[in-house]
């Protein structure tokens, strides 16, 4: 039973997070962490971790930060080495929330991902 224990990576004031989170308790998963990337960002080791593991850094990198346009980043191609560097850099960057079990993770609240990643 304690391989289904997950992490959270999320924002608890964020509305799209505590979902997920509702999600997942209702289905009994034991979440075994929570992460507030506001309080405590990611360094880039740890996205191009969590990158590999929601399957490419483009899954992990949010294009709805209110940065990205405002950056004008919308505006041009935004190499994945600079994706990286963002998300290191502003936790808004990070779609969220990102749910970790194992080697494998989903980014966003998806109700058909969560159940296809927790099983």
């Amino acid at each position: 039973m304690s391989d289904i224990n997950v992490d959270v990576y999320w924002l608890p004031y964020c509305t799209t997070c505590q979902k997920a989170v509702k999600h997942l308790e209702e289905k009994g998963v034991p979440i075994r962490s929570f992460r507030n990337l506001k309080e405590a960002p990611l360094s880039v080791d740890e996205v191009c971790d969590l990158a590999a593991k929601v399957g490419g850094v483009e899954k992990l990198f949010s294009k709805r930060a209110m940065k990205y346009r405002a950056m004008g980043l919308h505006e041009r191609d935004v190499p994945e080495d600079e994706m990286v560097k963002l998300m290191a850099e502003e936790y808004t960057f990070v779609t969220r929330p990102v749910i970790v079990r194992g080697d494998r993770a989903t980014a966003g609240f998806s109700a058909k991902r969560v159940d296809e990643l927790v099983g």
